[in-house]
């Protein structure tokens, strides 16, 4: 379903919510505007001026260092203001409501939210109740969508192998509560990826996900065949509700990466994991820190990504 909600009248980005409804030039768009930001962090100042005089506010109702940060150092190398609420000790921990918060936060001038929560679309009930000049950034709700780490993840795959339209992916792991797994399928399908495979066993995988437009496989050995990319995803055992596994070790047995099964995928495959990573539970640490391993290089493009996306968003609100 297209998500008007994110694009102004213009067609233009004014939230950025969820991959969902947003066309392949867009999501070119942010890559190639990723890119124009991707050198800064070897520059003596890793500063542009394009958010000076604007308010950023970090919303984070779960715990995330690692986007939390880049989002930081995103809006601060953009020149904007940063406030990071901390929402264990704020007024929605005292019993206040969530649009009490947003309205206190607009009456103080802020021009963006960033937004993470526990509810699958708490981003997208912000966005439709904030202030019109206010914009909000989807750092990752509930199941639902993480569409920045999607990006993130697509930017690293460019830089390495150009062309979506020759690439096999292969995505392993808890897709069933992975709402990265959501927004990377989206995203590879509308940047037009050759074929997207989905690796799990049958109890970590939602019913007709096939729907999605990926081919699935229970089989680690068989799903590698061929891939050019390789996507490793967390078990997400707090958002487990029953025993969905037999153990841990008995998963590494059958999905976990290791060299030997690395070896099934081509030999230019490349290994990728959007944190944090179980060491020796869905990845050998020989893979994860090994040559074929762009895990660091992920992390890195966050900043880059997070950028593209808040100066879009802030100046298309800005000349509309």
């Amino acid at each position: 379903m297209v998500d008007n909600v994110q694009l102004n009248a213009e067609g233009k980005l004014k939230h950025f919510l969820s991959i969902d409804g947003l066309s392949k030039t867009l999501l070119i768009e942010i890559l190639d505007t990723a890119e124009s930001f991707a050198g800064m962090s070897e520059h003596a100042v890793k500063k542009v001026p394009l958010l000076r005089g604007k308010t950023i506010v970090n919303l984070f109702f779960e715990n995330s260092t690692r986007t939390r940060t880049t989002f930081e150092l995103a809006a601060k190398r953009l020149s904007a203001d940063v406030i990071s609420m901390n929402i264990a000790t704020s007024a929605t921990s005292k019993g206040e409501s969530l649009l009490d918060t947003i309205r206190n936060l607009e009456a103080m001038f802020v021009d963006m939210f960033v937004v993470r929560h526990a509810t699958s679309g708490a981003a997208h009930f912000i966005a439709r109740h904030s202030a019109p000049h206010i914009s909000v950034i989807n750092a990752g709700d509930g199941q639902h969508s993480h569409p920045t780490q999607a990006m993130l993840d697509m930017f690293t795959i460019r830089q390495i192998k150009p062309d979506f339209a020759a690439l096999k992916i292969a995505i392993i792991g808890d897709i069933l509560h992975s709402r990265v797994a959501r927004s990377q399928i989206l995203a590879l399908n509308t940047l037009g990826a050759a074929e997207v495979r989905v690796i799990a066993p049958k109890t970590l995988l939602p019913a007709h996900v096939e729907t999605l437009g990926v081919t699935v496989s229970h089989n680690l050995t068989e799903g590698l065949e061929d891939v050019d990319v390789i996507i490793m995803l967390r078990l997400q055992k707090e958002r487990m509700t029953s025993a969905l596994l037999p153990s841990e070790s008995e998963y590494f047995k059958c999905f976990g990466l290791t060299p030997e099964k690395l070896k099934i995928a081509k030999p230019d495959a490349i290994v990728m994991h959007p944190g944090p990573i179980n060491r020796g539970v869905e990845i050998d640490t020989r893979v994860a820190d090994g040559p074929q391993s762009v895990i660091l290089r992920q992390v890195g493009n966050g900043i880059a990504v997070r950028m593209a996306v808040m100066s879009m968003a802030m100046q298309v609100k800005g000349g509309s």
